[in-house]
């Protein structure tokens, strides 16, 4: 099996959004809301980060 290439790899996945049900409105620190923007962000990174990988170089650019 061969290794993905970094710009073989797949599409970062998004987070599910908790639904109201999820937070137990308790306060807690962290709230279930406060991991999903946490891991939001993450993925907002990955999903750039991916994405610029995709892009061809402007060496690779056929004019």
């Amino acid at each position: 099996m061969s290794a993905l290439l970094p710009e073989d790899k797949p599409r970062p996945v998004a987070p599910v959004r908790p639904t109201r049900d999820d937070c137990c409105h308790g306060g807690c620190d962290p709230c279930v809301f406060d991991l999903y923007e946490d891991e939001l962000e993450r993925y907002e990174q990955a999903l750039r980060a991916w994405e610029s990988r995709r892009k061809p170089s402007t060496s690779e650019e056929v004019t």
